[in-house]
């Protein structure tokens, strides 16, 4: 007998084995895809894992359904980064699985219904809501569950879907069916039988009569002489002018043929490819540097200032592992950036960049992964925001994680919770590659890490051409206040200095870490503010919809008219978002163009790109918006950059509150002033004598690192300890206040002293679950494995625990 064991796309503490017959076992490959019946009647897309002979002893082996790859999608380095991922994030191989693949690889059963062919059925015995569905499939062949459940306007039809079977009037069955499809375009050319000259003539003369097809056929002969490129009917249409259905004449009088080519979704289009730039001296001395601690270092980060140029000293080192014919993977942090990349980087490699993030639909993640695959020339180059570390490398060369520091690269839901920086040492330490870290920025624990000569350390204290530091200056919006100087929202310098801005023609960046008109809306009557129903939450007021929306579970209710406690008309709004500023610029600057970057006005595939390519064609003045500005953009005319409240960062309850405020406050700044001209910055704040401004306003990363890790040994938080956060979370709450109390108690049996909690966080009820948190801290000296051995030992007694089951509990290693 042959068995194979199986990851299933689904949470489950051990793989499944299922049996296969020898042949079959000859054919299939580890990493592989097969179909699998699970449970009593689902069927799921597994991954072999891997192929013995030794059957299970607790349950009978089922038979695999089909197989579905001839070759395998996944290699052995990915099984064995998902076993690492698994075991250090303390997630399931099914959860690293889903994640992991696109999901168009992970085949799903759709339950399909169609009418039973018994010659005489008596339709007198059904009611009323199971003769619709009975009459239903007179008209269409066969249903699935969700027709069925918009035909009888409910959700649960499973009841009569069930009493149809006992009445013998269905019959039900599993399909399965493949989501990925290739693209086709359609292309026409001339008949054969018209190839001779004499019967050229005649069709020519019989077309005559009919001037519209005759112009087709000629066209046709043109595009075809001036390049020797098969036609696309989309091209002829265009170009002779003609409406499909003429062309679609000639096909069916056997005039033209039609034939179709598969193409891949993402094409690069442009034309050759442009050498890279020469570096200037601190550029190459970094690049030796690089190369020299690569010697000896598996990890090397790179701490150049904003605007040093780090990304073209990453071309040279792309540039160098592209010819020795190995992969290159490029992480970034945020969507919009690789926007602006691409056009740099296909400017100097042409088609051998591809790009992989979650705005790309499904077929278009596909093909980026069968190319990667196949090492294919077309994805030499991955370009990809945090999940483009699953991709299927087979020779990785370098990764580059670019902004290192950014928290987008941690994945907080769904499981499994990894961070890509730290999963992609691990990647390239799997294929025996390097890995260089670069930011403006670093984290506190790449900076530790280099000091503890963990990592090489390379730094360019220079912005490129010799272009100053911005001016940073503090402006005490308390005191404008005091002095009224205020309009609005912006003091009476920021205007000033937006005003000279724009008389120089330069470009505005306006900074607000808060998307929506106002985060509270009050009466100025009771003090009532509407909240969210479902989180312990206020309801941001977005103007441009009217309505009041909660940031966390997307709940939203049209804006009032009047107080819902009291009636009163008198409403006042507090706090500000992007939207407010976007409006009060508009009326302080009516006759410039304001735009707002923001998750809502970015939606869609493209939203990103509109916005950044007018910026840089200067059709916009000036530009308010949250984070996603912050990071590694190069504008080249922005001179100024306004942050209009620093202080909401500083005072947010997070041990890296601080280390995050620092880090976005120099990242913005590093937008202003990238060409010859010095760039401004101007942080209004209530507090200008905050340690931290001052350490941004001079530039200081070495001052804020010290004092920051001085924090850290006396409070014993990473990069010092390591932690693991659990949360509980449940619709009850004295049910999530016991349980947690009952964890931390088991916990603190083990650990002792290094356990805080349960504690509620600052948003207790989010999407009506109460959560609670527990943190466990662990020291240096302390094993990491068996901490969590303990962690999960104590997880698996709570759950079988009958009060507890239903509580969600969550572990997330590194939580920062």
């Amino acid at each position: 007998m042959h068995f194979i064991d199986v990851i299933i796309p689904i949470p489950l503490q051990k793989l499944f084995t299922y049996s296969i017959t020898s042949a079959e076992a000859e054919f299939l490959k580890v990493g592989m895809r097969v179909a699998v019946p699970f449970g009593k009647s689902k069927i799921y897309t597994g991954i072999v894992y891997n192929i013995h002979t030794n059957g299970p002893t607790a349950y009978e082996a089922k038979e695999i359904q089909q197989i579905l790859d001839e070759t395998p999608i996944v290699n052995e380095k990915q099984l064995q980064l998902w076993q690492w991922i698994s075991s250090y994030y303390m997630c399931t191989l099914g959860d690293v699985m889903r994640a992991a693949l696109p999901s168009a690889f992970i085949l799903e059963s759709e339950t399909v219904i169609s009418k039973n062919k018994v010659e005489a059925f008596d339709e007198s015995i059904l009611k009323d809501d199971e003769f619709l569905v009975y009459e239903a499939l007179h008209h269409q062949s066969s249903l699935k569950i969700h027709d069925v459940s918009n035909i009888l306007d409910k959700k649960n039809v499973l009841p009569v879907i069930k009493r149809l079977i006992e009445k013998e009037a269905i019959s039900v069955e599993e399909e399965v069916y493949e989501k990925y499809k290739p693209k086709l375009v359609r292309y026409v050319k001339l008949h054969a039988n018209f190839s001779s000259e004499n019967a050229l003539q005649n069709l020519l003369e019989e077309l005559s009569r009919a001037p519209k097809q005759r112009k087709v056929v000629m066209t046709l002969f043109m595009i075809s002489a001036r390049n020797k490129k098969p036609v696309k009917v989309k091209d002829l249409a265009e170009e002779s002018a003609a409406s499909t259905s003429i062309i679609k004449s000639l096909i069916d009088k056997g005039i033209l043929e039609e034939y179709h080519i598969q193409t891949d979704r993402v094409e690069y289009s442009g034309e050759e490819t442009e050498a890279s730039k020469r570096l200037n001296a601190y550029q190459k001395t970094a690049l030796d540097q690089i190369n020299d601690t690569f010697k000896t270092h598996q990890v090397t980060l790179l701490h150049g200032v904003t605007s040093s140029g780090k990304t073209e000293v990453y071309v040279k080192l792309i540039e160098d592992v592209i010819k020795t014919g190995k992969q290159v993977l490029y992480l970034l942090p945020e969507i919009a950036l690789t926007t602006q990349l691409v056009t740099r980087l296909q400017n100097y490699f042409g088609e051998q960049v591809a790009v992989f993030h979650s705005k790309y639909s499904v077929h278009e993640r596909v093909e980026v992964w069968n190319n990667v695959l196949h090492n294919s020339a077309k994805a030499k180059i991955v370009l990809g925001a945090r999940s483009s570390i699953f991709l299927p490398f087979s020779d990785l060369g370098l990764i580059i994680v670019d902004e290192e520091h950014e928290q987008s690269f941690k994945q907080f839901d769904p499981a499994p919770r990894y961070h890509a920086r730290d999963t992609s040492v691990v990647l390239a330490n799997l294929h025996k590659a390097k890995t260089l870290l670069g930011s403006a920025t670093p984290s506190l624990e790449s900076y530790f890490n280099a000091k503890q000569n963990k990592y090489g350390f390379v730094e360019i204290t220079q912005r490129y051409n010799n272009v100053l530091m911005p001016d940073i200056e503090l402006v005490d919006i308390k005191d404008k206040q005091k002095k009224k100087r205020m309009k609005g929202h912006f003091s009476d310098r920021l205007i000033e200095e937006i005003a000279e801005t724009l008389k120089e023609e330069h470009q505005i960046i306006l900074f607000q870490n808060r998307r929506g008109f106002s985060p509270i809306v009050e009466c100025k009557t009771c003090g009532h503010s509407p909240q969210c129903p479902n989180c312990d939450v206020s309801l941001t007021y977005h103007q441009y919809r009217n309505q009041l929306r909660c940031h966390y579970c997307s709940y939203n209710a049209a804006m009032m008219q009047n107080c819902e406690a009291c009636g009163s008309q008198d409403l006042d709004n507090k706090g500000f978002g992007t939207e407010q500023i976007e409006e009060e610029v508009k009326l302080l600057f009516p006759d410039y163009n304001v735009a707002r970057m923001d998750l809502d006005t970015t939606r869609g595939k493209y939203g990103y790109e509109k916005i950044i390519t007018a910026l840089e064609q200067q059709e916009i003045d000036i530009l308010v918006g949250t984070q996603m500005l912050t990071k590694g953009l190069d504008f080249r005319n922005v001179k100024l950059v306004g942050i209009m409240n620093a202080d909401s960062m500083l005072n947010f309850p997070d041990f890296r509150a601080h280390e995050r405020s620092f880090q976005l406050m120099q990242q913005v700044s590093g937008r202003a002033g990238r060409t010859e001209e010095r760039g401004k910055v101007l942080i209004q704040t209530y507090n200008p004598y905050h340690n931290i401004l001052q350490q941004v306003s001079t530039n200081n990363y070495i001052d804020m690192f010290n004092e920051q890790m001085n924090d850290r040994y006396n409070f014993k938080y990473p990069p010092i300890y390591k932690q693991i956060k659990i949360t509980l979370k449940h619709k009850d709450y004295n049910r999530v206040e016991t349980a947690s109390i009952w964890f931390a108690k088991s916990l603190r049996q083990v650990f002792k002293e290094h356990v805080l909690g349960p504690e509620s966080p600052p948003i207790a009820r989010i999407r009506n679950q109460f959560h609670k948190n527990i943190l466990v801290k662990i020291p240096k000296q302390q094993s990491l494995a068996k901490t969590k051995e303990a962690i999960i030992k104590i997880n698996n007694s709570f759950l079988s625990i009958k009060d507890f089951r239903s509580v969600r509990v969550i572990l997330n290693v590194d939580n920062f």
